[in-house]
């Protein structure tokens, strides 16, 4: 099968850092699927596993986890899905990725393609959405209450993960949604995805949502950790929970968190495929919902740009875009 892989660790400039190849076709076995990709996307994990640093590898190593696509034959224990079913999945970062024709995916980790969408709308989601889903249900434990008039503030509502958290908390009752942007296009679109009110994160957040007469019950915060901690801890309501995603540089003063019995919880949405937990499962379950509500018009994709089809010259493009980190949604590859 063609793929794209990297055989050493190189910046994207680098001709080199990502590159055309030829693989064995992959055979499912168990409860694989193996899956005729159609179309990925590109997330700041790719960026982060390809950067330069020690190592290299032979056969390549295929990066890629977000992908929408046809079952092509299936393992002897699957249950879930035949060939010929269209799906979409995040898929497992300890396994070869989507940068390729044919990958190999647990069936625990699918769902079945929104049926209104394209592979490459589609594609746009995984990712993304298993991360806002778990932050926002499994880690700070929003409910669907009506009678509980919370306030949920996303930092960083412009990405791919802020755009789906504001999507998605929309779709709790009772809920008020405050996401953060700082450009006028990046603005438009936290409201166009349902934000409630939208606050600069480069200004001071205590004295914007003062001015907004709220108290914040929940934060997801998107963005830098280590740049937010302190306001977040200062802002949130006692007894409130915050969920962080990216990596602390430094250490984290936990003694902030402490007079107001305020909670920390990090999100990994790869925590259940690595560690194969009981409830791996989880996560198919959670595309199926949420490909219901594509369908139903309740939660529409973040595609925005389309980087071509799928080769090691347009991935190292799609590569350099992400990480000028200015990304408004998600970028999409289909084809191979």
């Amino acid at each position: 099968m063609k793929a794209v892989g990297l055989y050493k660790h190189l910046p994207i400039n680098d001709p080199h850092s990502l590159v055309d190849c030829e693989l064995p076709d992959p055979v499912a076995t168990e409860q694989d699927l193996l899956v005729r990709i159609k179309a990925i996307s590109v997330n700041p994990v790719d960026t982060k596993i390809r950067a330069p640093k020690e190592g290299s590898y032979d056969p390549a190593k295929i990066l890629g986890w977000d992908a929408a696509g046809m079952v092509e034959s299936v393992g002897d224990a699957v249950t879930l899905f035949t060939p010929g079913d269209e799906v979409y999945y995040a898929g497992d970062i300890t396994r070869p990725g989507s940068n390729a024709e044919l990958q190999l995916i647990d069936e625990r980790l699918v769902g079945k393609k929104p049926a209104s969408l394209s592979f490459k709308e589609a594609a746009a989601l995984p990712l993304t959405t298993i991360t806002a889903w778990e932050a926002i249900f499994d880690r700070l434990g929003i409910v669907n209450n009506k009678g509980n008039r919370a306030v949920f503030l996303i930092i960083g509502g412009a990405g791919g993960v802020g755009s789906m958290a504001t999507q998605i908390g929309k779709t709790v009752p009772g809920l008020t949604l405050i996401a953060t942007a700082s450009r006028g296009e990046t603005v438009a679109w936290c409201k166009k995805q349902g934000a409630d009110f939208v606050i600069d994160h480069h200004q001071p957040l205590l004295p914007q949502i003062k001015a907004l007469n709220l108290e914040v019950d929940y934060i997801f915060c998107c963005n830098n950790t280590d740049s937010h901690w302190n306001s977040m801890a200062e802002l949130i309501r006692p007894q409130g929970k915050i969920c962080t995603i990216v990596d602390n540089s430094g250490p984290l003063d936990m003694q902030l968190l402490k007079t107001k019995s305020l909670t920390h919880v990090w999100e990994f949405m790869y925590t259940r495929s690595m560690f194969k937990t009981d409830d791996m499962h989880e996560q198919g379950a959670l595309l199926n919902r949420v490909s219901e509500l594509v369908d139903d018009n309740i939660i529409a994709t973040t595609m925005q740009e389309d980087f071509g089809t799928i080769n090691a010259k347009n991935l190292r493009k799609a590569h350099a875009r992400v990480e000028e980190g200015s990304m408004i949604g998600k970028l999409v590859l289909g084809g191979n």
